[in-house]
């Protein structure tokens, strides 16, 4: 088995593995000014995609920009995500280099898209493919590829603790057999807080700036992590509204039950929340208000919470949550580690207080550890991460057969 490395190599984004030059696992990009995609040219027979995040779907439909027409193969959330995204894409960059596709490919997807279940084996150019959940959004796949002498097991972005884990999806508990893992390693150098913990900070805080009578502003990604704060909320009877891309996404997910850990109860944080139309002046009203406001973008980057900073921004009572991981020289990084950030244009004071809270969604170093210790006689090739040759040298130092491959390097399994 020949396996091509064309991004998500030594950093986070742009994952894209070519299997024999036939199977394509992911095809994103990595956000920037501009954006980087996945290396080389490529003609797949099929491709298979592994959750709905930009850094693995982003640049899908410019595969169906020419002659070709491979069915994608996914999940169903994960394929409503991905069109979620390119549409937003669209809707923000079209005909500029951060948009490398048109409307048409985009329809091209829904015509090649092919939806599978979690554990239903399925063929796609010649090998045996099976999704398995890998705990991280709804729909987040670990894909294993058999091709009859050999079976390879691509991680994906995956969460194993499920005592301690997240509210919207449990965490992976499948461990299929293989004799090659490619696992990612966003968090390899991490512990996380218990979940439990991080969770009590959070609710603390919010209710004492509510006490004070404060607003709080809770910058999240529109994907997962909106959903676990509104279920977070709910279960402590803390009123939200929720603004932004996370409303579609949500009601998405609604449908979809199976793919989600308690789905009564993401009925409820639904109900508990107001979702924001954004007419005749409602965000500067909501932000003036004694509350909490869940809303994109996570890194402060766009989106309606360009809206609401400015307007509690002065007021040291009112508070900023962050809630995901902020990339260096992003206006969240900025806000964080300086208390200012870029707003219209400018770089502004922040009175309101910044906190930052770990709800990742990924495993860390235990939960990398856990999944690998399963695979002591497999090779492991690592990935996604801005560690990966330190985390596989310390995988060759417990006994490991593991490698970095580079970004463009060709592995043969």
């Amino acid at each position: 088995m020949k396996l091509q490395f064309l991004g998500g190599t030594r950093e986070v984004g742009r994952s894209a593995i070519l299997v024999d030059d036939r199977l394509l696992l992911d095809y994103g990009m990595l956000t920037g000014n501009p954006p980087q995609f996945p290396v080389g040219s490529v003609d797949p027979e099929a491709v298979v995609v592994s959750h709905g995040h930009l850094d693995h779907v982003g640049a899908i439909p410019t595969l169906l920009s020419g002659d070709a027409r491979p069915p994608i193969h996914w999940t169903p959330p994960t394929y409503e995500l991905a069109m979620t995204l390119a549409r937003d894409t669209l809707k923000l960059h079209g005909g500029t280099y951060s948009c490398p596709f048109t409307e048409n490919d985009l329809k091209r997807v829904t015509e090649v898209a092919e939806t599978h279940g979690y554990r239903e084996t399925f063929e796609a150019a010649g090998y045996e493919v099976t999704l398995y959940n890998a705990g991280h959004i709804p729909g987040s796949a670990h894909v294993l590829v058999d091709d009859g002498e050999t079976r390879l097991l691509y991680t994906g972005d995956f969460h194993t603790d499920s005592a301690r884990g997240q509210r919207l999806v449990s965490g992976t508990t499948a461990r299929p057999e293989a004799d090659v893992v490619v696992c990612e390693s966003t968090y390899s150098d991490v512990d996380h807080e218990p979940r439990a913990e991080v969770e009590r900070r959070f609710v603390e805080s919010v209710r004492t700036t509510l006490w004070e009578g404060g607003t709080v502003v809770v910058p999240a990604f529109a994907i997962g992590r909106t959903q676990e704060l509104m279920l977070v909320c709910a279960a402590h009877d803390i009123d939200c509204y929720v603004d932004g891309m996370g409303q579609g996404v949500t009601r998405m997910l609604r449908s979809y039950p199976e793919f989600v850990r308690d789905a009564d109860a993401l009925k409820r944080a639904t109900s508990n929340a107001r979702f924001v139309t954004g007419r005749d002046g409602q965000r500067r009203r909501i932000a003036r208000k004694n509350t909490v406001v869940i809303t994109t973008s996570g890194m402060l980057s766009g989106g309606p919470a360009m809206t609401y900073i400015p307007e509690i921004r002065t007021d040291p009572v009112n508070k900023i949550a962050m809630t995901g991981y902020q990339v260096e020289g992003t206006p969240g990084r900025e806000l964080l580690d300086r208390g200012r950030c870029e707003l219209n244009g400018g770089v502004v004071p922040v009175a309101a207080q910044a906190e930052a809270y770990d709800f990742s969604a990924h495993a860390d170093a235990d939960g990398l550890r856990s999944l690998l210790d399963e695979y002591g006689g497999a090779r492991v090739l690592v990935n996604h991460g801005d560690r990966c040759e330190a985390f596989a040298a310390e995988l060759r130092d417990d006994g490991f057969e593991a490698t970095a491959p580079e970004l463009g390097e060709t592995v043969r399994v």
